[in-house]
């Protein structure tokens, strides 16, 4: 793999660089592969030991070092191939930005309710990282930008199956309408992409110069924009995929000069390989991550402190949800499909019934009546005469009653339901039930005496044979 001149002279004097090491480990052509554990979706508590089978690969390559449910795989299976992925059991995630939780722990309480905005968060993997350190009480706000991307996140949270998150579709400024609300805003900002040399050789040819400086100005309208929806004493997290100083540490820089932002330092083990690095004009603390020197790629990252601005108004609740709420019947027939019934409120979107955490009602509508929303809590379907049509999010929900009828499929039987295709199962029962492979949920199917309706979403069907 041939490096842009252009490129190693750029970073040449950047901290941390060795030009040799990291020369030769993008030519030696080898790339690592690394997944997430859902820790609300485990189901054998012992195969989040390394060593041990989960589903067709195994963990033998050992944990990642910076996240609790991190590990490295030996090789890359076929993840389509495993109804298990799917099931959203886990996700596939770049090691070295798994660091994120890392930089949670040593900057806020995660065991106290948060509202909390990542910023740039399609395809998921920061979103659903984040959601599964806070509380059920907590509120995650996930937005992207550019609107062919929200499918996609929309997808892989409801995968992950919280009810406490809102999928947005919004410019930055647009959090502007929400002054002081969120504890923690995390920023995994567009950039040059650098970082991603060995698993991306595409960014290797529309990395230049210029386009280092187009990133780091969108970079400043991003962070300048968002600011004011971080409360007083809110923590920013900001990251990149990129090498580039002007990227990174003049970023950092830029934020101390231009807002009363503190920089706030982290505790990292010498032996991890991660470089702590100090910024030149105001030795803000920056922490980078180079592929000759950890299981990983390239990645920066760093955290604020917010000194100005207001206290969040814990009180949110003056604006009044725009939608219909449930009639007590309706309800009677929702709640027996829920694990804890009594800890949702429900509202119908047209036809459609959502859940969501009792104590985010007010949350909701404040959201609701400042940014477009895609996405909120839980789908849980529609109520037709005195049923409930079951959606797709429902059974894939980490609220969804274990109690409601299931049938376990055999691998082969599992990937032609996912396939959508006709399948068999030997079964007794008769009308809705969940397909589940391993004990977790992959979607419905409606039993009838001579055939098995397949309701799993045309769109997220595997494709391929």
């Amino acid at each position: 793999m041939a490096l842009p001149a252009s490129f190693i002279e750029s970073i040449q004097n950047v901290q941390g660089f060795s030009k040799e090491a990291f020369e030769e480990v993008h030519a030696g052509g080898s790339t690592i592969t690394s997944v997430r554990i859902n820790p609300a979706k485990i189901f054998n508590l012992a195969s989040r030991q390394a060593g041990t089978q989960y589903s067709i690969f195994n963990f033998q390559s050992g944990k990642v070092p910076w996240n609790s449910n991190g590990f490295y795989l030996s090789e890359r299976p076929s993840f389509t191939a495993d109804p298990l992925f799917h099931a959203g059991a886990y996700y596939v995630q770049e090691a070295s930005s798994m660091f994120l939780e890392e930089a949670l722990k040593q900057t806020v309480d995660l065991c106290q309710p948060m509202k909390v905005l990542d910023l740039c968060a399609a395809p998921g993997g920061k979103s659903t990282l984040i959601q599964s350190l806070i509380t059920e009480d907590s509120l995650l706000v996930s937005n992207e930008v550019i609107k062919t991307r929200v499918s996609i996140l929309s997808e892989n949270i409801t995968k992950w199956g919280a009810a406490n998150v809102i999928v947005t579709n919004n410019d930055a400024k647009d959090f502007q309408r929400l002054p002081g609300y969120f504890d923690v805003i995390v920023v995994d900002a567009p950039c040059s992409g650098s970082g991603l040399f060995r698993k991306d050789r595409d960014a290797i040819n529309e990395w230049s110069e210029q386009n280092v400086q187009l990133c780091s100005q969108r970079q400043q309208r991003i962070l300048a924009d968002v600011l004011p929806a971080l409360k007083q004493d809110g923590v920013l997290i900001y990251s990149t995929c990129s090498y580039s100083e002007e990227e990174d540490e003049q970023i950092a820089d830029w934020l101390l000069e231009g807002f009363v932002v503190e920089s706030l330092k982290f505790r990292v083990e010498a032996a991890s390989g991660i470089v702590e690095t100090l910024s030149s004009k105001h030795q803000a603390f920056g922490y980078r991550f180079y592929p000759d020197k950890v299981k990983g790629e390239g990645f920066f990252i760093a955290a604020f402190k917010k000194s100005d601005g207001q206290p969040r108004d814990t009180k949110p609740g003056k604006q009044k949800l725009k939608a219909e709420k449930l009639s007590s019947k309706e309800a009677a027939v929702i709640k027996p499909f829920l694990k804890y019934a009594d800890d949702y409120f429900f509202i119908k979107q047209k036809e459609e019934v959502i859940a969501m955490p009792s104590a985010l009602e007010p949350d909701l509508a404040l959201i609701q009546n400042s940014i477009y929303i895609k996405k909120a809590g839980v789908k849980m379907g529609a109520v037709i005469r005195n049923e409930l049509i079951p959606d797709h999010e429902l059974a894939v929900s980490n609220i969804i009653n274990e109690q409601v009828c299931s049938i376990n499929a055999d691998e082969p039987a599992a990937l032609q339901y996912l396939r959508k295709q006709e399948f068999s199962i030997d079964t007794s029962q008769k009308g809705w039930a969940l397909i589940k492979f391993k004990q977790l949920p992959l979607g419905w199917v409606k039993i009838l005496p001579n055939r098995i309706n397949n309701y799993y979403p045309k769109e997220w069907r595997i494709l391929n044979k």
